[in-house]
């Protein structure tokens, strides 16, 4: 059974950091793009950062300069790392994985909360 397993969440105050890792377990093979997108209670989810399999990155206006994502393909995992938050970075993160194996997918991680503090 495939699944993407989250971590790294949590409470930090305004200006800290924190690193989210999404691992990709069971018969996932293919993988093109890793990203992470975000979503406010009441508002849309939108993309913060994505990666192809090759390591082109594409990162939302807001974060640039601030966030980085990065994989490792081996360890089918891609991970987000988070500095100078801010109160506006409050959201619950969500992995995103897109490929193609025998035909294309997509999954989605549970989600995990991010919380920054003023």
């Amino acid at each position: 059974q495939v699944q993407l397993v989250e971590s790294g969440g949590g409470l930090v105050q305004a200006g800290g950091s924190l690193r989210l890792s999404c691992a990709a377990s069971g018969s996932m093979s293919g993988i093109e793009v890793m990203a992470w997108y975000r979503q406010v209670l009441g508002k849309q989810r939108e993309l913060v950062a994505a990666i192809t399999r090759d390591g082109s990155t594409n990162y939302a206006d807001p974060v640039k300069g601030r966030f980085t994502i990065s994989r490792d393909n081996a360890k089918k995992t891609v991970y987000l790392q988070m500095n100078s938050l801010k109160p506006e970075d409050t959201a619950v993160y969500y992995c995103n994985v897109v490929g193609i194996s025998v035909q294309g997918y997509e999954y989605w991680g549970q989600g995990t909360q991010v919380t920054v503090s003023s």
